[in-house]
């Protein structure tokens, strides 16, 4: 945890909105003081695919978070998704020095895990150990200290494009931000929705945003998959303004306001105003047929969580059940309508384990900017993320490893 009194900033970038919250680390663990939320124009998919519209965006949401904070801010934590994230599972043995496990060796095995060919256009993004094992002797969590002639680790490596990491960095430094850290988004959701016993127990996190679902499975405490659904709350949007023949704001609004993924909690005699498209007379319909067009959308987005699930093979480990965040999950009859398609037990997640403005936050649309602040607080070393090919000079790299080399030999 960081210093007390030490600020932690959480930048959210998603396709529908860009988040940026301010955590204060106490006592008690991390207050929020501040949050600013802006519409994202700049994405797709969770991709930038316009640096301009994304840097506007992200000035807004920073500076109402400033002002609400009232600081500065210069650093951020920032989540990374979309259809290029890849995650998978490796593994790496070293021989122990000395018969002592010390720093220095679990460094090594780590590094021998991630020791894999990886396509030039792909930069590991985090390497997740889940667990250690000494002379056979698995389940081990921290190794530090003890003994052993063979060490070996199991990590999750998840990796995405340059490209997309490089976007994000070049969008936040454009505003005058430096970026500590990027996390990969549902790795970040877990850590705002997700409980320690439902991650020993085993848990599939899925979080619904806007353009993309992320998935990330837990088992035994530790991550051991990531999985990335092209399908997301704008579909669902998209469907409505199509099936109800209205702009597409207005079917943002009908859904956030109407919106119902069961029909079953639908009246028969509900009815709903729709405005027409080109100055046509709004309408009055039914909400049943609201219901019916969301219905086989969501159902769809479950089903194919669910085929994830399957394919990786890790469905009779998830003894906690599933839970559901984004801002898409608050949809009417999600969680009753994830049961029936999953088969297992569902629930919303919402942010917790914060203190100062928590009934603002508390809401699924916030676990990712939450989330972030939380990571940062865990992981603050603050180091400055580099991608691969950047400043960092090759030749320094290698006098470096040489001169540890030469500290560990004599």
């Amino acid at each position: 945890m960081g210093k007390k009194g030490e600020l932690i900033v959480g930048l959210d970038i998603g396709t529908t909105k860009i988040c940026a919250i301010v955590g204060e680390v106490t006592d008690e663990g991390i207050d929020i003081i501040g949050i600013g939320s802006h519409p994202s124009k700049g994405l797709r998919k969770g991709v930038v695919v316009n640096i301009e519209a994304t840097v506007a965006s992200i000035k807004r949401a920073i500076e109402e978070a400033e002002l609400m904070a009232g600081c500065e801010i210069n650093t951020v934590y920032t989540g990374i998704a979309g259809g290029h994230i890849k995650g998978f599972n490796s593994q790496g043995i070293v021989a122990i020095k000395d018969k002592e496990v010390r720093e220095a060796d679990i460094q090594r095995v780590i590094d021998a895990a991630k020791a894999i060919a990886i396509p030039l256009d792909r930069e590991v993004i985090h390497v997740l150990p889940q667990e250690f094992v000494i002379d056979e002797q698995g389940g081990i969590k921290d190794p530090l200290g003890m003994s052993g002639v063979r060490l070996e680790a199991k990590v999750h490596i998840v990796t995405g494009a340059v490209s997309s990491a490089q976007n994000i960095i070049k969008c936040a430094n454009k505003t005058g931000l430096n970026v500590a850290d990027i996390v990969l988004q549902p790795l970040a959701s877990s850590e705002a929705v997700l409980g320690e016993d439902e991650k020993e127990l085993g848990v599939c996190l899925v979080d619904i945003g806007g353009g993309t679902t992320d998935i990330a499975i837990f088992s035994g405490g530790s991550i051991v998959h990531t999985g990335v659904i092209a399908l997301g709350g704008n579909n669902l949007t998209s469907d409505i303004a199509i099936g109800l023949r209205t702009p597409a704001h207005e079917a943002e609004r009908i859904k956030q306001k109407h919106g119902c993924c069961m029909a079953a909690l639908v009246d028969e005699d509900e009815t709903i105003e729709v405005p027409s498209v080109g100055g046509r007379q709004p309408r009055v319909l039914s909400r049943r047929i609201l219901t019916e067009i969301l219905e086989p959308r969501v159902e769809e987005i479950f089903q194919m969580v669910q085929r994830e699930v399957e394919r990786c093979g890790y469905q009779d480990l998830l003894a906690s059940g599933v839970v559901i965040t984004g801002g898409s999950t608050l949809l009417a009859g999600m969680p009753e309508l994830a049961e029936e398609v999953l088969g297992l037990p569902v629930r919303r997640g919402l942010p917790r384990g914060i203190g100062g403005l928590v009934d603002v936050v508390k809401s699924p649309m916030y676990a990712t900017g939450v989330g972030l602040v939380q990571y940062g607080a865990r992981n603050l070393e603050m180091r400055n993320f580099k991608i691969r090919g950047g400043d960092d000079n090759v030749y320094k790299k290698v006098g470096k490893r040489m001169k540890e080399w030469f500290a560990e030999i004599f």
